[in-house]
């Protein structure tokens, strides 16, 4: 009793998706990927370039802790110092502390000189030490703002860092373009585009009237023998695919490439429609919505003999 249940939810896991498929008539090519794109039809197309990316904020420079300067504190914490010196040398020199030896006076006048003393030597080696980093070497050299050189003086200026970088390379569809205009030198883009919405509109009319024979032209014979074989399902089942209210968002071509004689174009189509199916009669709607439209993303790829001449649709793919 197991196994035969085990069994017959493993066939239903399996033929559901399959019926999923066969009962999904969402627009011209039923929502599936059909057609050729001749060496890329197994790999997916390439997709519009998004927003491009917000440049990175400059880091900010590491700031150096500041060096505490010289003040009243520092003054009496050397003075002190001094006149700590001061004290114990006279201690270990004549002993007997404050008590005996050399007096009071001669501490505090050997600790004012031993403070000054110090006090010289540290301004001398505060001195050396930046006169070497403005000349430039040493381990005290001040941090370089290389920026700031640059920006005044230019990049090849001296001190300046220059940074050149080199020239970024054409894509693969600026390549393509290219390769297109060769052969035909009024190729535009933007226009192929506009001619492509034109097809769009045209084949998903013919596939709600289930009948390719007026968009022949616009097709390769292996997409009209496809679309039109999903047609004659849907008038067999006594069904209607009816698509409405079509708006095209963008129509933007995302490649284009050359391969055995062949001009190869794919654009990237972002659109919604009322997507919805119903009996013959039309009154019953079996499928999607009257009044909610869908929106989608698909990729049309059209195909033509090299140089000028028309398009025809060669593949449908989803994105």
């Amino acid at each position: 009793m197991k196994r035969t249940l085990a069994l017959a939810l493993l066939i239903a896991l399996a033929i559901v998706p399959v019926l999923s498929v066969t009962e999904a008539w969402a627009r011209a090519g039923g929502g599936t990927s059909s057609g050729s794109r001749g060496s890329r039809s197994y790999s997916s197309p390439a997709p519009p370039p998004g927003n491009p990316v917000s440049p990175a904020r400059p880091s900010s420079p590491a700031v150096s802790p500041a060096q505490p300067r010289p003040g009243w504190g520092g003054m009496m914490g050397g003075m002190l110092g001094g006149l700590l010196l001061g004290g114990l040398l006279g201690g270990l020199l004549f002993g007997g502390g404050f008590g005996s030896g050399i007096g009071m006076m001669e501490i505090l006048i050997i600790g004012a000189l031993a403070w000054f003393a110090i006090s010289y030597m540290r301004r001398r080696q505060a001195a050396g030490s930046s006169g070497y980093a403005m000349a430039g070497g040493g381990y005290g050299a001040a941090p370089r703002d290389d920026a700031a050189v640059s920006a005044r003086y230019g990049a090849g200026a001296p001190g300046g860092t220059a940074t050149i970088e080199p020239p970024a390379g054409p894509s693969d569809l600026e390549r393509g373009i290219g390769h297109l205009r060769q052969m035909d030198p009024s190729f535009d883009p933007r226009g192929f585009g506009e001619t492509a919405s034109d097809i769009f509109f045209k084949v998903q009319g013919a596939w709600t009237a289930r009948d390719l024979r007026n968009v022949s032209a616009s097709l390769t014979p292996e997409m009209q023998a496809q679309l039109q074989r999903d047609c004659d399902r849907l008038r067999a089942d006594q069904k209607i695919n009816r698509l409405e209210n079509i708006a095209v968002r963008s129509a933007e071509v995302t490649e284009a490439w050359q391969e055995s004689g062949l001009d190869y174009v794919t654009v990237h189509f972002l659109a919604s429609l009322l997507d919805y199916t119903t009996d013959e009669s039309g009154a019953r709607v079996l499928d999607g919505s009257r009044t909610e439209p869908v929106k989608f993303e698909e990729y049309w790829t059209f195909v033509r003999p090299v140089g000028p001449g028309p398009f025809k649709l060669s593949a449908i793919q989803q994105a």
